[in-house]
């Protein structure tokens, strides 16, 4: 009989480990010596999956004895299939989902996860539906929390997906769920009755009261999801969401995440309320809430504060203090909160984040690179003028560390600040030729070209500095887009600087160092100095000539071109053709389409004529004119994208190349066939809406004023799919304003859902200047079409027509805005000779208000910075000017005095060269 063996003793336990720390070093040591293959490589047990391969293998669902490992890995692989972007079949996707239910019989817990998640993805038909309807049921009542909360999840999914009516088989169930005592169960109703609330919603509105019982539950994330379905459920009604919204803030949620959802609601009622009549109890809530012991909470009032419509800064002040304290936060997402709070509430109250300005200067060398950048764009915009300098020695070492997607960041702000401190220009110009020359991607180099040019034209004194820095930098740029477009500035703002000539020597660097496309720049910007400057035309004449045989067939006939019209300017004559410099300067009244087409018109006439070709008789018709349109429009946005999110207290002009852009689109109206005759544009008015967004037909109102014509131009919007609009006109009654007569109309021929429009009404003045309301009716032919496919040629469809709002014609329509340098002399030298007196009452909150709107009545210009009204001020003055039509220059005096809380009074002096344009401009405000 064998002995027992004899117990181990210490040392025979420590020799056995020291043994094992050997063979584990061994271990280490071989794999170091290269024996691991593959090491920098990363695993992925899905290498080499093939949906086929898949396919097959998932016949083992069908076996007798199941292998629960085995299936879980094919599930695995099909999940992984599905989530690639992989598509199954119908006659696939039938067979996995038959094999699945047959699945469902086994008990595996973790197998019985992944078939629950198969479920969602494979989306069943309505026929298999009912299939796995009667298991998930059964999953329902089942005594395993975790069964029941997953079963509830995917069959409210699927009934979402595929068969909404088959809520009210179920809808017994899930309301049980909704008050269950476990929170898993109770949480998955709630989340499954928010995706059913879009496609049956009448079934979940049954379930209020046990919604409101799911929302005292101490769970957090049952009260979460119980705030967000009832706010679902009552949402169409607006009183009820704010009674709900009320009860809830006078009665703490305990879950900081539902109280973070109460706290958007509430501010999303304060935001239908209005500035004006906002509820101060909800405002107080949100203001208590930043005393929350969660970070969470404190940061979503703060947040829902700082974004409300109107605030003030006194309202502002608690929730900055409170971001200023999260600026000295050890968490980064703590402070990267608040810096991006604070720096979205600097573009529009930088005033009350000036405090906040140490703390943030001390974020500039934060780890986090978004963090610091944040930081230093706030500051550009909060910072004072008298920190301009030590800001940017900071900012020079943070430049060379970050991106260039921060460094565009940076870039507009710094375009901002300049706005605000011109004064500082030359610093900030400095600055930005120094990082222009640093090593950066197009994108990065361009906004900072586009910087300095917006910067050239909106401060007169830094544009010879400007030019200088762009000059120097094309020198040695290596894009072709950027040199392009500094070269044609050159060309033309150099001839307008104090010492043109200095210009001429980069251009004509460019002429021999660079590309074809450079090249034609170039001797287009060289020619406009020869054009403009009589001095130095025979040496542009010289340069040019050097250039007449280059190898790029489109700089040959630039050089070509100039030259024969240089040298008929400096010979006395109009240039070659007739063309002088003021045509080749200024740009197209047309567009180069269309003089191309009455080119060719011009040509094909038999036998000739004697009657030469002009500009003025070329003619745009309605298609050209909205291709136009949507590339003005897209310019204009492409143009503003840099200059998008930079806004002050102060009152900013728009860029003068959008107001170009918009004026020449609405002179080219009067180059359509049909208005030729109204002559050259006085002014246009904003667009006006005649139907509110998102109504069935969107109607927006434009009106072009004529010497003696009113143009009409209605732009339309059909927002139906399924109807397709024909011969689309606006009927205008023009009962109440009398001295109106219609001339002439352009019909929209066709209206498609989604595509905008325009058409036109001329109307032409007979007498007076006519004010009043006009009706306006939509008429069209409808056609019902099916959505996303072509409209049937057979269908002939029916007349119809859509009220829409009245339009207004007010004195504003009839005035230009015209600025003046020194309004008090110009004042005193028309004399009183046509003045005008009168006094009104206006019902206003305050003086900023009611200034806003008689400015705005009266169609005129603020002079002399008398737009800016001191604060806590209760009277003050506006002086305003303007440009009537007919060539009438009118100025105003508008004294303005708080009479009470809500009425501000108003007494009104008009003086102009006419007294009845004085009489009709005072009277009008009446």
């Amino acid at each position: 009989m064998a002995s027992a063996a004899a117990p181990a003793t210490p040392a025979d336990v420590a020799s056995q480990g020291a043994q094992w720390v050997q063979s584990m070093r061994d271990a280490v040591s071989s794999m170091t010596k290269g024996e691991k293959k593959d090491e920098d490589e990363s695993y992925s047990p899905f290498r080499g999956v093939e949906k086929s391969t898949v396919l097959q293998e998932s016949r083992c669902f069908n076996d007798r004895e199941l292998n629960p490992r085995k299936c879980i890995t094919i599930l695995t692989k099909i999940l992984w299939l599905l989530s690639q972007g992989d598509k199954l079949s119908r006659l696939e996707t039938t067979d996995i989902f038959f094999g699945v239910t047959k699945l469902l019989q086994n008990k595996d817990a973790q197998m019985r996860r992944l078939l629950y998640l198969m479920l969602k993805e494979l989306k069943p038909s309505p026929e298999e539906v009912i299939i796995v309807c009667a298991t998930l049921t059964k999953d329902m009542n089942s005594k395993i929390e975790l069964n029941r909360g997953n079963a509830i999840r995917v069959l409210g999914a699927i009934i979402a997906a595929t068969d909404p009516t088959l809520l009210a088989q179920i809808e017994r169930h899930l309301k049980e769920a909704l008050v269950d005592r476990n929170a898993f169960v109770a949480a998955s109703a709630l989340v499954s009755g928010i995706h059913l609330m879009s496609v049956n919603g009448e079934v979940v509105k049954r379930w209020v009261n046990e919604v409101q019982t799911a929302l005292q539950s101490d769970n957090q994330s049952v009260q979460y999801h119980a705030l967000a379905l009832l706010n679902q459920i009552k949402r169409q009604d607006r009183l009820a969401v704010s009674k709900v919204v009320a009860s809830l803030t006078r009665t703490p949620l305990k879950s900081p995440m539902a109280q973070c959802l109460l706290i958007r609601y509430a501010r999303g009622v304060m935001e239908e309320q209005g500035a004006e009549q906002r509820d101060r109890a909800l405002y107080d809530y949100l203001e208590s809430a930043l005393r929350h012991k969660s970070d969470m909470v404190i940061y979503e009032a703060a947040t829902a504060i700082c974004s409300l419509t109107g605030v003030t800064q006194r309202e502002l002040a608690p929730a900055v203090t409170v971001l200023q304290l999260f600026l000295c936060s050890p968490k980064p997402s703590l402070r990267f909160a608040a810096v991006r709070t604070l720096n979205k509430v600097a573009m529009v109250h930088p005033l009350a984040v000036t405090p906040c300005n140490m703390d943030m200067e001390g974020l500039i060398n934060d780890s986090n690179r978004s963090i610091a950048t944040l930081a230093i764009t706030t500051l550009l915009k909060t910072g004072s003028e008298s920190g301009v300098e030590r800001l940017m020695k900071q900012i020079t070492s943070f430049m060379s560390e970050i991106a260039d997607e921060f460094k565009i960041v940076v870039v507009d702000a710094i375009r901002a600040m300049c706005l605000k401190f011109p004064q500082k220009h030359r610093v900030l110009m400095t600055f930005l030729s120094n990082v222009l020359r640093e090593e950066g991607g197009f994108q990065y180099k361009k906004a900072i070209v586009d910087t300095i040019l917006v910067i050239i034209a909106r401060v007169p004194e830094a544009k010879e500095a400007g030019l200088g820095h762009l000059c120097e930098f094309i020198e040695d740029c290596e894009f072709t887009l950027l040199s392009t477009q500094i070269l044609h500035l050159i060309g033309v703002e150099g001839p307008s600087t104090g010492e043109p000539s200095k210009y001429i020597r980069f251009i004509y660097n460019r002429v021999v160092l660079e590309n074809a496309t450079v090249r034609a720049s170039a001797i287009s910007a060289l020619a406009k100095f020869g054009i403009q400057l009589e001095t130095l035309r025979p040496s542009v004449i010289v340069l040019l000539q050097r250039c007449l045989y280059d190898n790029d067939d489109e700089v040959r006939d630039r050089v070509t071109f100039f030259v024969a019209l240089l040298k008929g300017l400096q010979e006395g004559r109009s240039g070659l053709g007739g063309l002088d410099g003021k045509t080749m300067l200024e740009p197209l009244p047309v567009p180069l389409e269309a003089i191309e087409r009455s080119c060719r018109e011009y040509m094909a006439i038999e036998g000739g004529t004697d009657e030469p070709f002009s500009l003025s008789a070329v003619t745009v018709d309605a298609e050209m004119l909205k291709r136009q349109m949507r590339t003005q429009a897209a310019a204009e946005k492409a143009a503003s994208g840099g200059l998008s999110g930079f806004v002050t207290d102060e009152i900013v002009s728009p860029p003068a190349s959008k107001l170009k852009s918009s004026e020449g689109e609405a002179d080219l109206l009067s180059k359509l066939p049909q208005f030729v005759h109204v002559g050259q544009r006085f002014a246009s008015s904003k667009p006006v809406a005649l139907s509110e967004t998102g109504t069935e037909y969107e109607v927006q109102c434009i009106k072009h004023v004529y010497a003696s014509h009113l143009l009409l131009q209605f732009k339309l919007n059909n927002t139906l799919e399924d109807q397709l609009l024909e011969q689309v006109t606006i009927a205008v009654d023009l009962t109440n304003t009398p001295g109106l007569v219609l001339d002439s109309e352009l019909k929209c021929e066709s209206l498609p859902y989604g595509t905008p429009a325009d058409c036109f009404v001329c109307l032409r003045r007979v007498e007076g200047v006519p004010v009043g309301s006009m009706a306006c009716t939509l008429k069209y032919i409808v056609k019902d079409v099916e959505p996303g496919k072509e409209p049937d040629p057979s269908e002939t469809g029916y007349d119809d027509q859509y009220n829409l709002e009245e339009l207004e014609l007010a004195a504003a329509d009839f005035m230009k805005p015209l600025a003046v340098v020194d309004f008090r002399e110009v004042w005193s030298t028309v004399g009183a000779d046509a003045e005008v007196v009168e006094t009104f009452s206006l019902t206003y909150p305050s003086l900023q208000a009611a200034m806003t709107e008689v400015v705005s009545f009266l169609g005129m210009q603020p002079c002399d910075g008398s737009e800016k009204i001191p604060d806590g001020s209760r009277t003050h003055t506006v002086l305003v000017s303007g440009l009537f039509l007919g060539g009438v220059q009118v100025f105003a005096i508008v004294n303005l005095r708080v009479d009470t809380p809500k009425a501000v009074g108003m007494r009104l002096t008009v003086r102009s060269a006419d007294m009845a344009v004085s009489k009709f401009v005072a009277e009008a405000v009446a």
